[in-house]
């Protein structure tokens, strides 16, 4: 009898363990298996900087605090998308030229889809200037379009340690939790990135569908 339950309860474990592994693969599986499914992954791209970015000498000196309260207050979109390219701006900026330089060549390696050596050239940048937040969260979006949840997990915390209001990183990690199954952890992040930046585009309706789907509709 007891070696009997012993069995079911070792058999419960393994098959935990599987359906585990299984939510955390699926995505990856999926993209493998069908190909169409690239393009929606390159639509679900976390928010990331302009490619066009402004002059900002004479923000520098009002810093990131000023603009995180203009971005609030925004009286509409184009107001907001300038504010916001401010902010981005001002964490694109290194006192390293070198590590500009990186970052520079790395985005293009991105664009060219040579992910190893963007990879590559992230890497030595976070490692040049591990104080670095934006090397962190354009390596953690490298990460996420592989997959690889893990390292981009790990590259979103190192940047929300540094910049809690980095609304890029906080919506990347919603979309993570979102593609993990974890709707709850999903919705707060999201919610968490509407609060720094209320004018994200798409983060608005996934909080509603988000909200509808964990805590139930309004009566």
């Amino acid at each position: 009898m007891a070696a009997r339950f012993l069995k079911a309860r070792k058999r419960g474990i393994l098959l935990g363990a599987m359906i585990a592994a299984a939510v955390v693969l699926a995505p990856a599986f999926a993209q493998a298996q069908n190909p169409k499914l690239a393009p929606q992954r390159q639509q679900k791209k976390p928010p990331e900087a302009p490619a066009k970015l402004p002059n900002i000498g004479a923000d520098r000196t009002r810093g990131l605090d000023f603009l995180f309260g203009a971005l609030k207050a925004a009286p509409d979109e184009a107001s907001a998308r300038h504010v916001e390219a401010r902010i981005w701006a001002l964490w694109m900026q290194t006192p390293s030229d070198t590590a500009a330089l990186l970052m520079a060549r790395a985005k293009a390696a991105m664009d060219a889809k040579q992910a190893d050596v963007a990879l590559k050239l992230l890497d030595a940048v976070i490692k040049l200037r591990p104080e670095y937040v934006e090397a962190w969260n354009r390596r953690a979006t490298l990460y996420y379009m592989q997959n690889d949840y893990t390292h981009s997990l790990e590259d979103i915390e190192q940047v929300l340690s540094r910049e809690p209001r980095h609304f890029g990183a906080l919506a990347g990690l919603g979309m993570i939790m979102q593609d993990l199954g974890d709707d709850k952890r999903a919705l707060d992040a999201f919610r968490k990135a509407l609060a720094v930046n209320p004018h994200l585009e798409r983060v608005p309706e996934l909080v509603k569908t988000l909200t509808e789907k964990v805590e139930g509709r309004d009566i």
